[in-house]
This record gives C-alpha cells, structure tokens and sequence, in this order.
C-alpha cells in the first residue's frame, strides 16, 4: 500500500491540472495575456515602491522623529519648568527670611533709636530742672539778700526810733552787719 501511493498522487495531480485547465479555460484565462499582465504589475509594483510607497516611507519616518523630538523636548521643558519652579519657590523662601529678618533689625533700630530719644528727653528734663533748681537757689539766695537787707534798714530804723537819737552813718553800717551776721547764723 505503502508502494501505491505515489502513483496515486501522480493520478490524482494529472486529474487536477487537467481540472486546472478546463477551469480557466472556461472563465478565459489566456496564458499569454496572463504573463503580461504578471509582468506589467511587477513593473507597476515596482515603480510605486521605488518612486512612491519608500518616499512615503520616509517622509513617515522623519515624522515619527520630529514627534519623538517633540515629545522629548516637552518633557525637557517639563522638567525645566518643575526646576524653575522649585528655584522660584526657594527665593520665595529666601526672599521670606531676608524680609523678616529686615524687618526683625528695623524694629532693634526702632527700640534703640525710642530708647535714645527717652534718654535725651531724660537728660533734656533733668537740664531743665537743674536749670529751674539753680534758678530757685539763686532767687532764694537775692530774696535771702534782701530779706537781711530790709531786716538790717528795719533793726537800724527801729534803733534809731527807740532810742530817739539819728544814727550816723558808720553807725547804721555797723548795726546792719551785725544783724546779717546774726540772721546768717
């Protein structure tokens, strides 16, 4: 059986090309056209893939890297833009410190400058009453002057009325030294 079976097929495959022909035949396959419309697609084949589907090819190509360029400098400047951000956000910080720090030093300046104005008002209020003490002391010293004067008038003047005699110059002057001395002590 083994043995048959070539034979077989070679019957069976004349059957078939014998099929083969009567079909094509029947729908009018001419050999001779049918190679020349073989041979004018291949040329036709051939010429659009030369002359268009490569350059399509290749324009896709350059299109695909421009997106990929694109793609890689979106993410470049996504990335950039994350960095600028964060440096904004450390000055931010920085600027933060620095302006209470200034503003912590303005308010030292503000306290040392009131503390000075106060010692100068001090100083201004204690001139003023020393001023005012010296002006005291020396009113009280001429009142003090004056007093002692018109005692020394009025102890000549008395004297002079008790013992009904006019006093003398010399007299009068002694009279009113001795009062002052009395009256100083």
């Amino acid at each position: 059986m083994i043995m048959q079976s070539p034979w077989m097929f070679a019957g069976i495959g004349g059957d078939l090309a014998q099929m083969g022909r009567e079909t094509a035949e029947r729908f009018g396959v001419d050999a001779p056209h049918l190679i020349a419309q073989c041979l004018s697609f291949s040329v036709l084949a051939f010429a659009l893939y030369r002359f268009a589907y490569k350059p399509v090819l290749a324009v896709l190509e350059e299109r695909r890297q421009r997106i990929a360029e694109g793609l890689a400098n979106a993410e470049k400047i996504k990335q950039d833009l994350a960095g600028a951000q964060a440096k904004a956000q450390d000055i931010i910080g920085q600027a933060g410190q620095q302006a209470a720090r200034l503003i912590e030093e303005a308010r030292a300046a503000a306290a040392k400058v009131q503390e000075q104005e106060a010692q100068k008002a001090i100083a201004t209020a204690q001139a003023i009453v020393d001023k005012a003490r010296q002006a005291t002391e020396a009113e009280h010293a001429r009142m003090l002057a004056e007093l002692r004067h018109e005692v020394g008038r009025l102890v000549v003047a008395t004297t002079a009325k008790v013992t009904g005699k006019i006093l003398t110059l010399e007299d009068q002057q002694r009279l009113a030294e001795e009062t002052s001395r009395e009256l100083a002590a």
